[in-house]
């Protein structure tokens, strides 16, 4: 399981890129086609065509870092869509990167905040 601080949030990039980007025109995707600050400390998710291959993309205080891996048999399920972006939840990007297709999965109902402040708001 990756563990990440709540302020972090994971992005996917759903149109498939060119493998061969580097800092910059990944950087540049992360502006234009997510349409997200990429200096923001998120993380910015980014597959190639063929889906064997994964690069992730943060700023990391005083510069990028960059985190790529290469499958040596098989793919990655990664969500490629029109939508240009999609955003997922750490959880959801541990099991992307096992090998787990995030589309047939199913999310259990959960507690969220956001369900309890509006209960207690009165009407």
């Amino acid at each position: 399981m990756i563990s990440l601080p709540a302020a972090v949030r994971v992005y996917l990039c759903t149109t498939p890129c060119d493998m061969r980007r580097g800092f910059d025109g990944l950087r540049m995707l992360a502006e234009q086609v997510i349409g997200v600050d990429p200096l923001g400390g998120h993380l910015f998710v980014f597959c190639g065509r063929r889906a064997d291959r994964v690069k992730i993309l943060y700023w990391d205080r005083d510069g990028w870092a960059l985190w790529a891996k290469r499958l040596e048999a098989g793919t990655y399920a990664f969500p490629f869509d029109s939508t240009g972006r999609r955003e997922i939840t750490s959880g959801e990007l541990g099991a992307l990167l096992e090998g787990i297709d995030l589309r047939g999965a199913k999310r259990r109902k959960r507690y969220r905040l956001a369900q309890l402040t509006e209960s207690l708001i009165p009407a």
